[in-house]
């Protein structure tokens, strides 16, 4: 009995029974290095990465997966170099270039954006009572008390 393929070149395929409803558990892939970073007209985020054979893969993430993502990588970043070095105190840090303080709509609130020199910025709020105590922090110079400051 000859397999019917539908390929004009004779090969058969096959793929898994009910492979819509089959879950074969998590994937874990290596990779040689990040190649790009693409933003879809959704709202989506590609990301490109050249895995272990040099084969370019993207993983494409909502942007609910990427907020959880940004949220998820600093502390990330930190304990795997804390780990790696194996010193408690080390940190990722980054050199702040410049900085921008905006009124939120909420005028209790204002947001604070921190910019590096390669392009990465973050933006903070912060209530009033916060916003103070930051200001007179800076003002008094008392960086070696900023621990006890800490939120």
């Amino acid at each position: 009995m000859q397999a019917k393929s539908g390929w004009t070149n004779g090969e058969v395929r096959y793929i898994l029974l009910n492979i819509t409803t089959h879950r074969t558990g998590h994937m874990e892939m290596e990779f040689r290095a990040f190649t790009e970073a693409e933003i879809a007209a959704d709202g989506s985020v590609a990301l490109g990465f050249v895995d272990e054979s040099g084969n370019p893969v993207k993983v494409r993430l909502s942007i609910d997966q990427v907020g959880a993502l940004a949220m998820t990588l600093p502390d990330l970043i930190a304990t795997a170099l804390r780990n790696h070095h194996g010193n408690a105190k080390m940190r990722f840090a980054y050199p702040l270039t410049s900085w921008r303080v905006e009124q939120s709509k909420d005028f209790n609130t204002s947001m604070m954006t921190l910019n590096a020199p390669d392009g990465f910025s973050v933006c903070f709020s912060m209530r009033g009572e916060l916003r103070r105590r930051l200001g007179e922090t800076f003002a008094a110079e008392q960086f070696s008390s900023l621990a006890t400051l800490a939120h």
